[in-house]
């Protein structure tokens, strides 16, 4: 790892939509063409070196090599779990170090990506935030995480079918990029993911919200509330005192009126703290007439944290009220639990052996 700290001084080919690429190949005088051919060899072919584009000329290769670079991750390590789930720590350029996981399901693979180098968000249930944040990732260091698991998969002839954007850091407060790498997804030309296969969580930056309401796309929209109302959501997530409970609300009905897609509640289940008859009941009171769905998620044991995890009668007790005021809930099946598949176990163990 230690050969790797260096400054970053040319930006990376993955940062790039093949619209901004396009602009670029024309700014230096080649063809229309060679865009397309350059989105081909990176998301087609997936090759690792400007100099494996075979089709394209040598002095053309040059200009990319001086001009930008590939993406850094160096895997550091990759545990892979009975099920079938596959964690990855990788190292960055600057010994920074971010998870990816591969989830196989019986509908396909999905890859759950990283935002951001830590997370300020600060929910109190979470191994992402400790250390808080340190830099957000750029549109390319979010797509290299695909394009390593589609790599992956490409050995078994299988396919990345489905991205969630669930790994650690807030991608609201890493807007731009994160859009970016969105439209890089869901191009055609490229790895050409569809977009109701892809699901972008967010703990409630409602500036964004509306933002993102406004883009006009098919993506889906999933929220992390994990309270029932103000005074609770504030203690579990301090995000909350930025943006309170009733204006996030608020910003998910206009998401809802504006797009017509159904938004996914994520509420983690902590014992004893908000998984209660009375918090149920008051979840369903608030979710009342919304185009939703509640994904229940029993929570982590984060070693650093104190929270224990609901029984699990109280967990179906919990989806049984909900479901009795006609509110859609499901439990989330857990993946990859023998391996510390949650967002920020293995960074928090990483941080804690370099420290050493």
């Amino acid at each position: 790892m230690g050969e790797q700290i260096q400054e970053q001084t040319k930006p990376f080919i993955y940062d790039y939509t093949l619209e901004e690429l396009q602009a670029w190949v024309k700014d230096n005088g080649e063809p229309a063409f060679r865009a397309g051919q350059l989105f081909d060899w990176l998301y087609v072919k997936r090759v690792r070196s400007f100099d494996e584009m075979s089709n394209l000329p040598k002095a053309f290769r040059q200009k990319l090599d001086d001009q930008f670079a590939f993406v850094t991750l160096s895997e550091i390590t990759k545990f892979e779990s009975k099920d079938g789930t596959v964690k990855f720590l990788f190292g960055l350029h600057d010994n920074h170090a971010i998870e990816t996981v591969v989830m196989r399901h019986n509908y396909g693979n999905s890859i759950c990506v990283t935002t951001q180098v830590g997370c300020r968000v600060g929910c109190t249930f979470c191994a992402s935030t400790l250390g808080g944040l340190k830099r957000n990732l750029t549109a390319g260091e979010i797509v290299a995480q695909v394009v390593w698991a589609q790599q992956l998969l490409d050995a078994t002839n299988e396919r990345v079918s489905s991205i969630v954007i669930m790994g650690t850091g807030e991608p609201f407060e890493n807007y731009e990029p994160t859009m970016n790498f969105l439209r890089i997804m869901i191009h055609e030309k490229g790895l050409n993911i569809g977009q109701r296969h892809i699901t972008v969580s967010t703990s409630g930056i409602v500036p964004n919200i509306y933002k993102f309401a406004d883009e006009n796309t098919q993506i889906n929209l999933a929220i992390s509330i994990h309270a029932p109302n103000d005074a609770l959501r504030s203690k579990l997530m301090p995000v909350n005192r930025r943006f309170p409970f009733n204006d996030v609300m608020e910003s998910l009905r206009y998401y809802i009126a504006k797009t017509g897609r159904r938004i996914t509640f994520e509420y983690a289940l902590i014992g004893g703290v908000n998984d209660r008859p009375e918090h149920a009941e008051e979840l369903a009171q608030v979710l009342q007439g919304m185009l939703c769905h509640v994904n229940l998620i029993p929570v982590n044991h984060v070693p650093e944290r104190n929270y224990v995890r609901t029984p699990r009668d109280d967990i179906f007790e919990f989806q049984r009220i909900l479901e009795k005021h006609k509110i859609n809930a499901t439990i989330r099946r857990e993946q990859g639990h023998d391996i510390a598949a949650a967002c920020g176990q293995l960074r928090a163990k990483h941080m804690e052996s370099t420290a050493r």
